[in-house]
């Protein structure tokens, strides 16, 4: 494979949840293929430069990838990403099933495709760690999952809403693919325990998993125009998922 190959960048419009039009921005990979096909899954702070950067990241190593703005109800596909996650933060998120429902679109979007090898994988960081892996519970649509500190995978009673009605944990057993797990040693959310209690759960149910650990990293360590980003974990982390999405996707 060439790690340098050209690639094409636009928006298009998909029908997402309850057959709403919302934008997603994709990249395409230079060539006739056939490519596997990756679905981002944005974080809280939304459809933001970081992940529309990660998208074409993944179109550099080879893949068809799609971002879907699951925030653009709240503000529009224009909007400041910073203003819009403030309000769908007040508001307590987006609910996990018109994330399903935009997820979805995007991974038939993917499928779509001409140039696509039949292969689709998920990716998500914080809420969108949850959401990637949540996907993977509730769908059957997909090939590799990639959950990096996916928070409030572990709820408590108290923190259930009609948003977010069931813990992800407790869908463990409905887990449709493999799952890649990275996570940060200083997190809070996740915090440790609740790692071990999410890897406890995937060894019950004899999920096929792996869950790298890192010292020396909190919450949100890939992120490169935040504090919090730590250079070596990241790029050992980048290599994980790579090396992950190439063994379950290409």
């Amino acid at each position: 494979m060439s790690f340098y190959r050209g690639m094409t960048c636009e928006n298009v419009t998909i029908k997402g949840d309850g057959g709403t039009p919302i934008t997603a921005y994709v990249a395409r990979p230079e060539g006739p293929g056939p490519f596997p096909g990756v679905v981002l899954i944005h974080h809280l702070p939304g459809w933001s430069e970081l992940y529309i950067e990660s998208t074409r990241r993944f179109a550099h190593h080879g893949y068809l990838a799609i971002c879907a703005n699951l925030y653009e109800r709240d503000g529009g596909a224009d909007a400041n990403p910073d203003d819009v996650a403030a309000k769908v933060r007040a508001s307590g998120g987006i609910a996990d099933s018109q994330m399903v429902g935009d997820t979805a679109a995007a991974v038939a979007w993917i499928r779509a495709q001409k140039q696509h090898n039949g292969k689709v994988g998920v990716f998500g960081s914080c809420s969108g760690g949850r959401h990637a892996f949540l996907y993977a519970c509730t769908r059957d649509d997909i090939d590799a999952c990639a959950e990096l500190w996916g928070g409030r995978v572990v709820m408590g009673s108290d923190e259930l809403s009609a948003r977010t009605p069931v813990a992800p944990i407790d869908l463990t057993s409905k887990l449709c693919c493999p799952l890649l797990g990275i996570f940060g040693n200083e997190d809070r959310a996740p915090s440790s325990e609740q790692v071990d209690r999410h890897e406890a759960e995937l060894k019950r149910h004899a999920k096929t998993y792996e869950f790298h650990r890192y010292d020396g990293a909190g919450h949100g360590f890939f992120y490169w125009h935040r504090p919090m980003y730590r250079p070596e974990q990241a790029m050992d982390g980048w290599a994980k998922v790579f090396t992950f999405f190439g063994r379950h996707l290409a």
